[in-house]
């Protein structure tokens, strides 16, 4: 059986996911059972695409159940999560480097969100991503309903996120706060740095970031046109890639969108200034 392939299953009948798979790949029932609940079986359908995890779902004529298997990814195991708060509605994360923030098509067991999901028995929803090497604060929604008032927050930028990255060089050298506005594949992107400081032993700065705007990878990208790329960032120039990649959320602030009161996390100690 090889490592990795597709199934594209045509629905012709009435049946089960689990009977469908088995009849039409070479893995166990047992097998397809445990690559369900990691998220690699897609339902196609009328009400558009979606990942199955009941072996039992009834599937009928017309649709397409889709397999995507991958036993490098599906052996992954995530590191830990740490549960911050509980706030019912929805809850508060440190998120260790090397867990996703969400998943492909190839599976989202090694997620936060399903990681959550195990730990509190309900619903997870991601409002909101940190990169897979970074580490830090995360919410998840536990409803549909806080889902959304999140993603408008978001959308909106009410939400205050404070970042803590290690860069390579001095960047101490520039007047704070500093704001980085150069556009992100065609969007407009703005970073404000809002303190540094140098060590010398190292040639290395620690800065704090307040991001104003949601692109991919924008911190890291916007460091490294500086010509301060993060430590470890393999991606965007930094020197030193035998650290992990040094970018950290260390603070969120908002109104919360159940009661209106203004909370705020933090970690490491971290107090911000403003």
């Amino acid at each position: 059986m090889p490592d990795k392939f597709e199934k594209h299953i045509a629905v012709t009948d009435k049946c089960t996911a689990i009977d469908l798979l088995a009849d039409n790949t070479p893995l166990s029932r047992q097998r397809l059972k445990t690559v369900m609940m990691q998220g690699a079986v897609w339902l196609e359908s009328a009400y558009g695409v979606e990942r199955i995890r009941r072996a039992k779902k009834r599937i009928k004529a017309g649709d397409t159940l889709h397999l995507y298997y991958d036993s490098a990814v599906l052996q992954q195991q995530p590191p830990p999560a740490r549960l911050l708060n509980d706030e019912d509605d929805y809850s508060i994360w440190e998120k260790p480097a090397g867990m996703f923030s969400q998943g492909g098509k190839w599976g989202d067991h090694c997620t936060l969100y399903r990681w959550a999901e195990g730990q509190l028995n309900r619903p997870a929803y991601t409002v909101h991503r940190l990169d897979r090497a970074a580490s830090g604060l995360m919410i998840l929604a536990h409803n549909k309903h806080t889902a959304t008032a999140f993603l408008e927050m978001f959308q909106q930028r009410v939400i205050e996120k404070h970042y803590r990255a290690n860069v390579e060089g001095d960047i101490s050298q520039h007047e704070f706060p500093f704001d980085i506005t150069q556009a992100l594949d065609g969007k407009p992107a703005h970073s404000v740095l809002l303190e540094a400081s140098h060590d010398a032993s190292n040639n290395t700065s620690e800065v704090i970031v307040d991001i104003k705007s949601g692109r991919k990878h924008q911190i890291r990208r916007h460091l490294s046109s500086l010509g301060f790329p993060i430590v470890g960032d393999r991606l965007y120039g930094a020197s030193n890639t035998d650290a992990d990649l040094q970018l950290r959320s260390v603070m969120l602030k908002f109104a919360c969108p159940v009661d209106g009161v203004v909370k705020m996390w933090t970690l490491d100690g971290y107090a911000p200034s403003t």
